[in-house]
């Protein structure tokens, strides 16, 4: 398996259905609690383990997650009041290494918390063609709506793996 990406590399689906979209924010909705499980009762050390050699660490991806679905809220908000605005992309790995990136994970937890209430909240009250309306992101171009619900969907449950995988080859209960 490769460790990189435990539940496969995100493939961007031809067409969403109403019923894949919901599946798509029952998982957003979901993802805040599901992340506060996947790193509950782990220790200080534990959560300063790579969750690869060479990845990032549990508090890592715990930060990034926080950072890139803020960066993806805001990208929804300007595609749906702005003419297919392009949106600026950051570097990750960079992010990572920023001195905030090593605050207790609970900062980053209670963050998505919020986060994700309001992103469900404001997306579920779209209308379906709401979701046809598109942004640039300048490396991977062009896209709608749909395709980045699909996108963070699929991005919660990837970094979730990447704890639970840990956690599981550590034997960590």
């Amino acid at each position: 398996m490769d460790l990189r990406y435990p539940i496969g590399k995100f493939e961007r689906p031809a067409a969403v259905t109403p019923e894949m979209r919901a599946q798509f924010l029952d998982t957003l909705e979901a993802a805040p609690s599901r992340f506060r499980a996947a790193v509950s009762g782990l220790s200080e050390e534990q959560l300063d383990t790579p969750y690869r050699d060479g990845g990032w660490t549990v508090r890592q991806v715990i930060h990034h997650v926080a950072d890139s679905h803020m960066n993806s809220f805001i990208r929804f908000r300007l595609a749906l009041t702005e003419d297919e605005p392009t949106v600026k992309p950051y570097d990750e790995a960079k992010w990572a290494l920023l001195k905030d990136a090593a605050l207790p994970v609970e900062v980053s937890l209670r963050l998505l918390d919020s986060l994700h209430h309001r992103l469900v909240v404001m997306l579920r009250a779209l209308a379906p063609s709401d979701f046809e309306r598109k942004f640039r992101h300048p490396e991977i171009g062009l896209l709608d709506l749909n395709a980045n619900c699909a996108l963070y969907a699929w991005h919660s449950r990837h970094h979730e793996a990447h704890i639970t995988g840990l956690r599981d080859r550590m034997g960590w209960k």
